[in-house]
């Protein structure tokens, strides 16, 4: 099935018939004076059916908004719903429409937009589709293919020898003091090939912009999507007997559950969720969306420019504290190395236009974020997947996340050029997408951490890139046979468009 982009990577995965501090100077008193008057003037112009609208505000970091900027926020019509003081970033909630352009000229603010289109909670959602679940015949078949040192469902996992995952393991299932947290769309803990690995103190549920520990609030609910269950098991399914098994199946896997039921993720919960990874010992995020409702979002509009502000200030602190975020490169086939891309999509929570934006100026996020490792994705041939985005300087490692099994048929005893993980209520089924493709190489992380356990992010990264598998370009890219090349590959083998530094290599993860 067609997930959209966003609602996890990117959003879920795509249509191949898968399921798928700081000291604040006060100004003058006439200058207070002159934005009271104006933040009041804003707030009376209220309507009082008005639809309430989340916003982020950006202040210097440290100590969290002056309490200058806290009255001006009040009176704008605003109410704080989370400061992250660490980093600067407020989560303000009003239903005053002019609530961004009145704060934006309040001294002590840098920027702040809207983060969404749609009133709260989000309205507009399109139907992901089902996965493609397994069948009964297939865990037959591939039960009986298995070795006695392979989980039954591992002759499925072509993907795992095409990074020697299967050849680490060998040496390795990676280190429990390691976790991966799966900022994504919820995980399923009480699937029987997650529970053992499943980290409860380092999930939560991030939606609203501000954590929430109930017990249980990281994991879907029905009907919600199945993606970030998929993805976790992918990292981390363990090696225990049962079902499929993870790139690094004896580290630990956590939930942060970002996306509204509606499947948006906005940018309140995405800074949540890395602040709250930063801040609860997690090693490595898995991050396969974009964040909602702008594909690439512009920094000369101010409502989008606060959002990329917001997020990269989050991830920065993530990686500070120690953490590689690890984020899927997207499924349009776009080269986001281009002067200039048409975006149709978005908003995506509202109506959307076709606006033609330039990739180095107008960001998708958090794949284009300074520090983030960005993933594209190979199929099962192991060239790049007809749908990854690619891009020459943007795309930093590849990893598999399948392809449609007619372009890209794998060797048997696998069936389906898919990729097979765990989904929500004990079954396993297929996706593709470099939504898939990120989860590789966040459990190629988690072993390299493993093996080197005081590591800074830096050097996991270093390390990473250095031990991947060069692949050139190869012939002119006609993925479909068609006679017309499909994507153009730029670079030499060690660094090119398609697989950046090369294909990851989890072998090397565990013996270098």
């Amino acid at each position: 099935m067609t997930a959209p982009r966003s609602r996890s990577r990117r959003a879920m995965a795509i249509p191949v018939g898968m399921v798928m501090a700081s000291a604040f100077a006060f100004l003058p008193n006439i200058q207070a004076v002159a934005a009271d008057a104006e933040v009041t003037t804003g707030a009376a112009a209220v309507a009082a059916d008005a639809p309430s609208l989340s916003y982020v505000v950006n202040v210097f970091p440290g100590f969290g908004p002056s309490a200058y900027v806290k009255k001006a926020i009040t009176k704008a019509g605003g109410t704080i719903v989370m400061s992250y003081d660490r980093i600067g970033v407020v989560v303000v909630h009003s239903a005053n429409p002019d609530f961004a352009k009145i704060i934006r000229k309040v001294p002590g603010v840098q920027s702040a937009g809207n983060t969404r289109n749609a009133p709260l909670p989000a309205q507009s959602t399109t139907d992901e589709g089902a996965p493609k679940v397994l069948s009964a015949a297939e865990m037959a078949s591939a039960t009986a293919d298995a070795t006695a040192a392979q989980d039954p469902l591992e002759p499925l996992q072509w993907d795992l020898p095409a990074i020697k995952a299967d050849k680490a393991h060998e040496k390795t299932l990676g280190s429990r003091k390691v976790t991966v947290a799966v900022i994504d769309t919820g995980v399923d803990d009480t699937h029987p090939d997650i529970a053992p690995n499943f980290d409860r103190a380092a999930s939560v549920n991030c939606v609203t912009g501000k954590p929430d520990t109930t017990d249980g609030a990281w994991r879907p609910t029905t009907g919600e999507s199945p993606h970030g269950t998929h993805v976790a098991g992918e990292i981390a399914a363990a090696k225990n007997g049962v079902g499929v098994t993870g790139v690094a199946p004896g580290v630990k896997v956590s939930g942060i559950k970002v996306s509204t039921t509606a499947g948006f993720f906005y940018t309140e919960a995405v800074v949540c969720g890395f602040v709250w990874a930063a801040e609860h010992g997690v090693d490595v995020t898995n991050n396969s969306y974009y964040t909602d409702p702008w594909y690439f979002n512009c920094k000369s509009d101010p409502d989008q420019k606060a959002l990329v502000d917001a997020i990269t200030r989050a991830s920065r602190y993530a990686e500070h504290k120690g953490v590689v975020n690890v984020a899927a490169a997207g499924n349009e086939n776009y080269d986001l190395a281009a002067d200039e891309i048409t975006d149709p999509v978005s908003p995506n929570d509202a109506t959307p236009s076709d606006r033609v934006v330039d990739p180095s100026k107008c960001y998708d996020i958090p794949t284009q974020l300074p520090g983030v490792v960005t993933v594209s994705s190979t199929g099962a041939k192991g060239i790049k997947s007809s749908f990854s985005n690619h891009g020459l300087g943007v795309i930093d490692i590849a990893a598999p996340g399948g392809d449609s099994t007619r372009l890209q048929t794998p060797a048997p005893p696998a069936t389906s050029g898919l990729i097979l993980g765990p989904l929500p209520g004990g079954t396993w089924g297929y996706m593709a997408g470099t939504s898939m493709a990120t989860p590789h190489v966040a459990g190629v992380a988690a072993l390299i951490k493993s093996t080197h356990p005081h590591a800074p992010a830096a050097l996991v990264k270093a390390l990473l890139y250095a031990e991947a598998d060069a692949t050139p370009c190869g012939d002119p890219y006609d993925i479909d046979g068609d006679g017309k090349v499909d994507a153009v590959c730029e670079g030499p083998k060690n660094y090119n468009g398609f697989y950046g530094h090369g294909i990851a290599d989890a072998l090397d993860a565990v013996t270098n």
